[in-house]
């Protein structure tokens, strides 16, 4: 085995995000779906990256990192290597868009890696990501409040038409239900195929809910008038997803407890990140947020847990280190996938019949 003789790792770190329903899932007039988002810190994809002999990653999900990797360097650097480690990535399938996060920490790390410069929009191609939605490159890009103009007959990725600064006093508690899982991957291609399509009198509400009600609140800091719509977004996706995912929320556990602290705390702006299973309510300050998760752990039998988290304004960020640490790998802590003449290395001949 020949190991990589370079010297620091390129470090990406990027925001998760919040999913925080749809405009227009009627697609009269020629563009679907128009996503909606939020870029949070606390919860990170990240990934080191350098040059190397051979193709090496380390830490979670190795099979997904690979492909990207020999992409990246089929395009701009042929007959060049890396090696990558995942030092961190948000819960799979939960609503945060850790794949999209995780691809684009991984796309990025590479190509900075090899002095490369390649836009989010060129890697998330690469990569096979930002084919619904465009929030989660958009929050690579720079964070924020984020409206996507959806898809048309000519989108690559949908475009963003709308980035607003989260006001840093307000606060979002996030509600995991960690025994559940969204929806992903065939499942969730067959529930947009089988779901019919919104009312135009619906979608159109909603529009106008996001352009002069959510938009202008949150652009005038306007906490109660931001949360209100937030809830009537939410509601008309919930309702319209429920036949596939079981109800408004994917989590019973989860839309039950929201709905009791909107009551409580007075608190409207809940609702459930994509697909779920995560649940969200905003507070309007650090001292507000503190109450709300107080309550939620004072339920702990309920068997959700929460995490208090803020709005990133500023996108994915990078920097470099000496070894970084790999983040706990489901199918073994470390992985020597592929040579870059294609032999086959013994490690790879162990780990195989797990990738």
């Amino acid at each position: 085995m020949r190991h990589a003789t370079h010297d620091s790792f390129v470090t990406v770190h990027a925001p998760a995000r919040l999913h925080l329903g749809f405009v227009d899932l009627n697609g009269g007039l020629g563009r679907s779906f128009g996503s909606i988002g939020l870029a949070i810190d606390g919860i990170d994809a990240e990934a080191a990256a350098r040059v190397a002999e051979d193709f090496r990653v380390q830490g979670a999900d190795p099979a997904r990192v690979l492909p990207i990797l020999e992409r990246i360097c089929a395009r701009h650097a042929p007959g060049r290597a890396l090696e990558v480690v995942v030092t961190q990535r948000a819960p799979a399938h939960a609503g945060l868009g850790s794949g999209t996060q995780l691809a684009l920490a991984v796309a990025d790390a590479a190509v900075r890696a090899l002095g490369v410069t390649a836009s989010a929009r060129e890697l998330a191609a690469l990569a096979g990501r930002g084919l619904r939605s465009g929030i989660g490159i958009g929050a690579f890009e720079g964070g924020g409040f984020l409206v996507d103009g959806g898809r048309g007959p000519r989108t690559s990725t949908p475009p963003l038409i709308a980035r607003l600064a989260f006001p840093a006093d307000w606060r979002c508690m996030l509600l995991f239900d960690d025994a559940m899982a969204g929806l992903s991957g065939q499942r969730e291609r067959a529930a947009f195929t089988a779901l019919p399509r919104m009312a135009e009198a619906e979608a159109m509400r909603l529009s106008r809910e996001v352009l002069v009600g959510l938009l202008p609140a949150l652009a005038e800091g306007d906490f109660n008038g931001f949360s209100r719509s937030v809830a009537t977004v939410q509601a008309a996706n919930g309702d319209y997803f429920a036949p596939a995912q079981g109800g408004r929320y994917t989590s019973r556990r989860v839309g039950t407890l929201l709905e009791t602290l909107a009551r409580e705390f007075g608190l409207p702006g809940i609702g459930q990140s994509s697909w779920g299973p995560t649940g969200f309510i905003f507070a309007p300050d650090a001292a507000s947020a503190a109450a709300v998760a107080a309550a939620i752990d004072a339920r702990k039998a309920e068997g959700l847990r929460c995490q208090i988290v803020t709005g990133n304004n500023s996108g994915a960020r990078s920097g470099a280190c000496a070894e970084p640490d790999a983040a706990p790998a489901s199918d073994g802590p470390v992985h020597f996938i592929r040579s870059n003449d294609k032999d086959i290395d013994d490690e790879r001949s162990v780990s195989a019949a797990r990738l």
